[in-house]
């Protein structure tokens, strides 16, 4: 196999290139989530791959570089993920159960994401502030969650009076916690939150307390 440091074919290099990159990318996301920013070593990230140490930095610029890259494609796939969400032929409940569930799944299904975003609490969120690209993200369930909103208001459906953010991070709050927290919550009460035995209870709970919620009845001032 071609490497990115030998002569390649015509049209291969630029080929070999963009593998050689997703690779590193892959095996960064599992060394810095091992090991967190500080203990993470580009050493062993190079050792690997199929590149060499000099190619990382020739490709990204440095370990502080690398990291940030590894955080823009683990917030770009949740982004996708966001974007091609279809729930405008949902009414307005079963619309914000949807995007409950599907923050479910995605924070389930990669729990690297989670660990890389704790890191970056811990270094309050650098890195992700002196990135273009991520400012440039946004979220696209922000919209989502504006229109399911305004749907639920106008048909009378949601009473709650909250925002897009608000609710997105009252979403996300249980999705992360059942995986961040997995362990300590484990040894503290006997109770794995992510028992795949439990998995459609912790499912279904969340998509009922964020509806119930947005459908309580509001007491009268």
């Amino acid at each position: 196999m071609t490497r990115v440091d030998e002569p390649a074919r015509p049209g291969g290099r630029i080929r070999d290139a963009a593998r050689t990159k997703a690779e590193i990318l892959d095996v960064a996301t599992q060394e810095f989530a091992r090991a967190g920013y500080d203990g993470a070593r580009v050493d062993e990230i190079a050792a690997r791959t199929r590149t060499t140490k000099r190619m990382i930095y020739y490709y990204f610029g440095g370990k502080e570089q690398l990291f940030t890259a590894v955080l823009e494609r683990a917030y770009g796939v949740i982004r996708q993920a966001e974007q091609q969400l279809d729930v405008d032929h949902l009414d307005p409940v079963a619309a914000i159960r949807r995007l409950a569930e599907l923050t479910f799944d995605h924070h389930e299904r990669h729990p690297d994401f989670i660990r890389l975003v704790s890191i970056e609490n811990i270094h309050e969120a650098e890195h992700i502030a002196a990135s273009e690209k991520l400012g440039r993200m946004g979220s696209p369930a922000l919209e989502v969650i504006r229109r399911i909103l305004a749907a639920g208001r106008e048909s009378g459906l949601f009473t709650a009076d909250v925002d897009a953010v608000d609710l997105h991070a009252m979403i996300s709050s249980f999705c992360f916690f059942r995986v961040a927290n997995r362990h300590t919550f484990g040894a503290l009460f006997g109770r794995d939150l992510v028992d795949p035995a439990q998995r459609e209870h912790y499912r279904t709970m969340l998509g009922d307390m964020v509806i119930a919620y947005l459908t309580a009845e509001r007491a009268a001032d």
